[in-house]
């Protein structure tokens, strides 16, 4: 069956469907969203690579939160339990993040790097947002 039918209209079934911005497939594997996430963020990171130049080291920093930090970061606590192997393509994602942000080359090793801007790492990012979310729930729902 790959439509519902009702009295007045017939509804296709999609194999993805967009909600709130978080792209959910109908396994739930989160692959379509990852891949939408990447695409976006490697987007954003051409355009500002291209006007780098002009621009100072905070205003880079800041626009690299705006475009690609807050878009890894935007309900994340939903990839918890997804494969290792899409936490790496976001994991890429923000390690050339943090390169354009300290003009390193891609051969240098990203763990100081995200260390010394403070970043989390994505899956640790991940685990940080679900613990916060659980505390929420568990100690401020009385209020």
């Amino acid at each position: 069956m790959r439509s519902l039918t009702l009295p007045n209209a017939t509804v296709p079934f999609s194999n993805v469907v967009n909600d709130l911005g978080v792209k959910l497939d109908s396994q739930l594997t989160m692959a379509d969203h990852v891949a939408a996430l990447s695409r976006s963020c490697f987007f954003y990171m051409r355009q500002l690579r291209a006007i780098k130049q002009a621009l100072t080291p905070e205003v880079i920093r800041t626009l690299i939160h705006v475009f690609i930090s807050s878009r890894l970061d935007y309900c994340n606590s939903i990839l918890a339990g997804v494969s290792s192997q899409l936490l790496q393509k976001l994991q890429v994602v923000q390690n050339a993040a943090a390169r354009l942000v300290t003009v390193e080359s891609a051969s240098v090793y990203t763990t100081p790097v995200l260390c010394e801007l403070h970043w989390l790492p994505i899956r640790r990012q991940i685990t940080f947002k679900t613990a916060v979310l659980a505390y929420m729930i568990t100690f401020c729902s009385a209020t």
